[in-house]
């Protein structure tokens, strides 16, 4: 049987699937604990980091994307994902994640330089507690990996969770 992408982002990413999505767990959700300004604040962070990175590979993946655009992408998935309004969805459709990064060198190596840039932004964002910082880190490690795991499909056809049990599974949100 094939690994699910779920348990694949959990072996390369070292984040238990029950720590990734800690971030459905809380009593308060994340936006309503954090408010609309701190994801606006730590997209920019971390988009201002990618856009200054030294290493040209990894600017050149986001090449094609203008900043602000990203910025807004960014916030408006991360809003969504943790409590918030569906603002990206109502401006850009569904998610789907791996399709969205599917034309990209989407690789561990980017991967782990992505969450280079995600730790650091996070560290230096003052308007997010220690609490929400490391439930946030655990989701974006586990779901850089998720994305890695999915673009290296080889089937395009095969739906990522056909796999994941139950109608309650952590794929429901991508």
């Amino acid at each position: 049987m094939m690994q699910s992408l779920q348990q694949k982002a959990s072996e390369w990413s070292g984040v238990q699937i029950a720590d990734a999505f800690a971030i459905d767990k809380d009593q308060t959700n994340l936006f309503q604990k954090l408010g609309l300004q701190a994801f606006i604040n730590l997209s920019t962070n971390f988009y201002n980091r990618v856009y200054d990175d030294e290493e040209e590979w990894f600017r050149s993946i986001f090449a094609n994307s203008e900043k602000e655009k990203a910025i807004q992408n960014q916030y408006e998935f991360f809003i969504q994902r943790m409590g918030g309004p569906p603002l990206y969805s109502q401006r850009r459709g569904h998610p789907a994640l791996i399709a969205r990064h599917r034309p990209f060198r989407v690789t561990h190596e980017a991967a782990e330089r992505w969450i280079h840039h995600m730790q650091q932004a996070l560290d230096t964002t003052s308007d997010i507690d220690d609490d929400s910082k490391i439930k946030m880190m655990n989701f974006f490690r586990h779901t850089a990996y998720f994305v890695v795991a999915g673009v290296e499909l080889k089937d395009k056809n095969q739906h990522p969770c056909k796999d994941a049990p139950g109608k309650d599974h952590a794929c429901k949100n991508f």
